[in-house]
């Protein structure tokens, strides 16, 4: 990871924009800044969405809604860039925020259990959002490095203001890592469960169409080599997507994971490990990470 300037005094866990204002995004150097741009992230981001929809008002959502079955590509670059632009978007941030809850606003109806859902109920929405940091606090474990304690309580404080970005209340937020672990640890135990979202997410048979994003000619020997192609990457993504779930949350879903599993992964994590650190910029960091550091370093 890059090294991490810590919040200032003003920056405590529930800081907040004044009354009237946009929500704060996370600070330039943070935790967060450092490592949600890095092409690390993405490996993360299946374990994500995996536990998100393991709960079952979010996966009815999502198996209602969404469009991941017939457009998966598409879907999956929207949710990248939203999310990229929580915490390197600026004043676009609390925009993109606003413009995810009208999203959201529509979205209703009734889960596996015969249970009315709203994806704005504050118990779903925020869900979604709490995810994120024992993804990351585990993901960067393997794939970077440990968190010290002064950097996992930031990186707390910084998922707090992505909550305010996304327009999660305090109140629906856990406001404090201490407060946070209880909370987590009630969801894993009481509502956890694999839906048929999960399954399908990590179904190594899936009928995944051939990706259609990016220059033209990868997408044409994308399309041809699909039909060989299509299996290992399922594979492949169903290993990274258990594999860098915390392992409380995985036993929470019931999914497998074995010794041998677990010493792959630590072999693939050193290489990821190795190689990242030392790749050029352009390489190394998403297109609006890379250009909003680009402006900080213009500002400095």
């Amino acid at each position: 990871m890059d090294r991490v300037k810590p919040l200032d005094d003003r920056a405590k866990p529930l800081d907040r924009a004044p009354a009237g204002h946009d929500p704060v995004p996370p600070p330039v150097g943070g935790v967060l800044w450092s490592v949600a741009g890095d092409v690390r992230a993405l490996l993360m981001l299946p374990a994500a969405l995996t536990l998100q929809v393991a709960h079952p008002a979010i996966g009815a959502g999502v198996d209602d809604h969404s469009v991941f079955r017939t457009d998966p590509w598409g879907r999956g670059e929207r949710s990248l860039r939203s999310l990229q632009l929580w915490i390197y978007g600026g004043e676009e941030a609390a925009r993109e925020g606003r413009r995810l809850r009208e999203l959201h606003r529509t979205i209703q109806g009734t889960d596996a259990h015969g249970r009315r859902y709203h994806a704005l109920t504050p118990a779903y929405y925020s869900w979604v959002h709490a995810t994120g940091f024992p993804i990351y606090r585990h993901g960067l474990r393997l794939l970077a490095r440990p968190l010290t304690e002064a950097q996992e309580r930031q990186l707390y404080a910084e998922w707090l203001r992505v909550g305010r970005v996304l327009g999660i209340h305090d109140r629906d937020m856990p406001r404090t890592i201490e407060d946070f672990w209880p909370y987590y640890r009630k969801v894993l135990a009481e509502e956890i469960e694999a839906t048929t979202v999960v399954r399908e997410l990590l179904d190594t048979d899936a009928p995944v169409p051939a990706p259609d994003r990016g220059p033209l000619p990868l997408r044409l020997a994308l399309r041809l080599l699909w039909p060989v192609l299509r299996r290992p990457f399922l594979r492949l993504r169903a290993f990274l997507t258990v594999g860098l779930m915390p392992p409380d949350a995985r036993e929470a879903i019931g999914l497998e994971w074995t010794d041998a599993q677990e010493r792959t992964l630590r072999r693939f994590a050193r290489v990821v490990r190795a190689v990242v650190p030392v790749l050029p910029e352009r390489l190394r960091y998403l297109p609006l990470a890379r250009k909003a550091r680009a402006a900080a370093r213009a500002q400095s």
